[in-house]
């Protein structure tokens, strides 16, 4: 039986009128970086490895580490959310939405997305992690870019934000010698000049959880004396398998991007790729056949800072875009997942 609603009840053209054609747009970036790091020298103190060999597999020359005591994510997350608010004259109390991207949060439970909101005073926000590792961003600003396009909220703080050295162990050759901590901002509006987040394309596959992920701490093995004596609270990886799988899911998914939205390499005036390893860069923009000096990278300096490369990147260039300049995003996860997006930047 269907129930035959009066038509003065609904008006469906008047609930569409009101989202049409909102585009979400970034507006501000802000990032902050913590100044202690560990060297490719200081690492061949710890492990068997020396500056020639990481140079040579990863890019990476250093990594930012948080050694403040009592200092934790929130603490890297609420300054990059301040650097944003103090730069660009933005009052917490206008935002109405605050999303943090992490794997490295500062409790299993609670949140720690609430806890920044506090911190910068959005007072009138509410908030909720996202953990999709080094993809959180990318799944992020698709959250973030929906709920404007929706016309629900005019303003979503986005951060990315992970204190990896929290879950790093440093005898480990495998993985010490990749990752750092930072954070990353960006202010989500409605675009007022018709640029900003044009396509997404997100994917996800379980089959490769086991391949880079921390054991411990969740349902499946809770905290117990024999996952310390095993250090199954570290994250691990099958660094062949995940630098293979890394390699074609970033690079397929950027050619996805640009193929369905007909753009030619010479119109593409950025990639901003994940900061995982820059043999994986460099063949991502080979798959795409984009030139090496529109490729953007700073993992020379900070390592992988998972959900806070590409808000890094934003933030480190955010003086070479142009209004217009069109923008290529790509990363690849644990999960596993991955994506990649196209936007157009909104301002100058």
């Amino acid at each position: 039986m269907s129930i035959q609603l009066p038509n003065d009840i609904i008006d469906v053209s008047m609930i569409s009128n009101n989202t049409k054609n909102i585009k979400a747009a970034i507006t501000a970036v802000g990032g902050y970086i913590p100044e202690d790091f560990i060297s490719n020298r200081d690492l061949e103190k710890m492990v068997d490895t020396n500056d020639e060999w990481i140079t040579a597999r990863t890019g990476i020359k250093k990594r930012r580490i948080l050694k403040e005591k009592g200092k934790a994510t929130s603490y890297l997350a609420v300054n990059a959310a301040k650097d944003l608010l103090n730069r660009n004259v933005v009052d917490p109390k206008t935002i109405d939405l605050v999303l943090l991207a992490t794997i490295t949060p500062d409790y299993h439970v609670a949140s720690t997305a609430p806890t920044v909101a506090s911190e910068i005073n959005a007072l009138n926000a509410y908030a909720f992690d996202i953990n999709a590792a080094c993809s959180g961003f990318l799944y992020g600003m698709s959250t973030a870019t929906s709920y404007i396009e929706s016309g629900r909220y005019k303003k979503v703080l986005l951060i990315g934000a992970d204190m990896m050295s929290s879950i790093v162990d440093y005898t480990d050759r495998s993985t010490s010698i990749l990752f750092g901590d930072g954070a990353g901002a960006v202010l989500v509006e409605p675009s007022i000049n018709d640029f900003g987040w044009e396509d997404e394309y997100l994917r996800s596959d379980g089959i490769g959880a086991e391949w880079l992920k921390v054991k411990s701490g969740g349902s499946l093995f809770p905290t117990s004396q024999q996952s310390l004596e095993n250090k199954w609270h570290y994250i691990t990886q099958e660094g062949k398998t995940v630098f293979k799988s890394a390699v074609s899911g970033m690079a397929d998914a950027a050619e996805q991007i640009i193929l369905r939205n007909n753009l030619k390499p010479e119109e593409i005036k950025y990639l901003l790729p994940h900061q995982a390893n820059k043999r994986i860069i460099d063949a991502t923009a080979e798959k795409i056949n984009l030139d090496k000096n529109k490729v953007l990278m700073n993992i020379e300096e900070y390592g992988n800072t998972t959900a806070a490369t590409i808000p890094l990147l934003m933030y480190d260039y955010e003086k070479e875009f142009k209004q217009g300049d069109k923008l290529i995003l790509a990363a690849f996860g644990a999960g596993l997942t991955w994506g990649a997006a196209y936007l157009t930047w909104a301002y100058n």
